[in-house]
């Protein structure tokens, strides 16, 4: 047998995850199987991030280091067959960023033991990785508990001759969400043509890019689409979205990685979409959200029912033989991309007449939530431990669905100001094909 048995790291408690500020405090683990002389046994606590060009390249073409601290453990000398311990203890830097993980870079935290032995000998080393979660409170963003509000209005023709218009305006209870939270949408489409549009399709995006060199990965978190509208219809489609484990929106303290969301609904046929940004943390808005759902008493930011132009002439027969214009009608959704592991959380809420909407219950207790998202790919936590692959771990939450990533897209994800501004404007989040 070999003169290093075993040589590894366990840090107390067998803990996994720590705050910024904490404490970090284990030891080094060493058996021997006959004697070892060494020159130094030392210990490094180490976080830095990396950013590459290119994906799952581990070349990183820029890097930031937020801190690096090494202790002596053992001097000079020769160690005896069998157990050693050697214990430690770091303070963790208050400003230490979240870990992360994704196919162009990482925010990685880990602690590295080394054993230094004389000339012609073999040295030692080992490491393992720990992770940093800052918590993100919804709270402390201006504005959280309102309403998300965006509308679009695109002109199209049909039939060669004739023209017509599609207002899209979509809707979400909050700004911001906590993982297991039920995302509320809703969705007005008024069809001002004699045509029927394409299905509508609400999409949870998420956006990380980074710098220097600017990389955009977008990732299709959950999708759920709904049917087409009638001509001359005004419609509503209401759903329900639960909030999968995913990284929190904000990485204070690491200035090359940022990660952002969205809810984008769109229509193929007219091609029609509005972009909501949304926000994931860990501490939930602690007010009562308001409803998105127009209706008797509604407070003001929500949506106000549209009033409908009339159809040209031409098209006077085909509406006066339909249902009403001005009565809305309800959309029922043809698919879910998420997989429902409670049969009332993710059901379409559906309704025949715009009345205010039922409050669902409080979102699902903090306790239950995965304490850290490592996003590699999945909307599940991950932790990667030494050379081999990711291993997931006990989640109850969904695994997500096919991914599509993009690198450069054509323009840059749209602010606030541009989302919910003008409801003339055709603002999107258009990633390279």
């Amino acid at each position: 047998m070999g003169r290093v048995q075993l040589f590894e790291i366990r840090l107390s408690q067998g803990r996994v995850v720590y705050s910024p500020g904490e404490p970090l405090a284990g030891a080094v683990h060493l058996r021997l199987g006959a004697p070892l002389p060494f020159r130094a046994i030392r210990v490094t606590c180490m976080g830095s991030c990396g950013v590459s060009n290119k994906a799952n390249d581990g070349a990183w073409v820029v890097e930031e280091s937020y801190f690096n601290s090494s202790l002596s453990l053992a001097d000079k000398g020769s160690l005896p067959p069998g157990e050693h311990n050697f214990p430690f203890q770091f303070l963790l830097p208050a400003t230490a960023p979240t870990s992360f993980e994704g196919p162009f870079g990482k925010i990685v935290h880990q602690v590295r033991a080394s054993i230094d032995t004389p000339r012609f000998s073999k040295d030692h080393k080992c490491s393992l990785v720990f992770y940093i979660l800052s918590p993100l409170n919804l709270n402390s963003i201006p504005d959280i508990e309102q309403p998300n509000v965006a509308s679009t209005t695109k002109k199209f023709s049909y039939k060669l001759v004739k023209t017509g218009s599609v207002v899209l305006t979509a809707s979400t209870d909050l700004r911001g969400y906590v993982v297991g939270q039920v995302l509320r949408l809703q969705a007005d489409i008024e069809n001002q043509s004699g045509k029927d549009t394409s299905p509508v399709v609400a999409s949870l995006l998420q956006v990380s890019y980074k710098a220097k060199r600017w990389i955009y990965d977008v990732r299709t978190i959950a999708e759920v689409e709904g049917t087409g509208v009638k001509a001359w219809r005004h419609a509503q489609w209401q759903e329900q979205i639960l909030v999968p484990a995913l990284p929190q929106s904000a990485l204070p303290g690491c200035s090359l990685i940022h990660i952002d969301y969205y809810l984008q609904v769109s229509m193929k046929a007219p091609e029609a979409t509005v972009t909501l940004p949304l926000f994931v943390g860990n501490i939930a808005v602690n007010q009562t959200p308001l409803s998105p759902c127009p209706g008797p008493g509604s407070s003001p930011g929500l949506l106000s029912p549209v009033v409908p132009s009339a159809p040209p002439q031409e098209e006077a027969e085909a509406v006066a033989s339909g249902p009403h214009f001005s009565d809305p009608v309800s959309l029922s959704t043809k698919s879910h991309s998420q997989q429902q592991p409670l049969s009332t959380t993710l059901g379409s809420v559906s309704v025949t007449t715009i009345e205010p909407c039922v409050q669902v219950g409080s979102p699902a207790r903090h306790s239950l939530h995965p304490p850290l998202c490592i996003s590699i790919g999945a909307t599940v936590p991950y932790f990667a431990e030494g050379s081999g692959g990711p291993v997931p771990t006990t989640s109850a939450l969904i695994l997500p669905p096919e991914y599509s990533s993009w690198g450069y897209p054509y323009e840059a994800p749209p602010s606030y100001e541009q989302s919910c501004g003008a409801g003339g404007t055709d603002v999107g989040l258009i990633p390279g094909s």
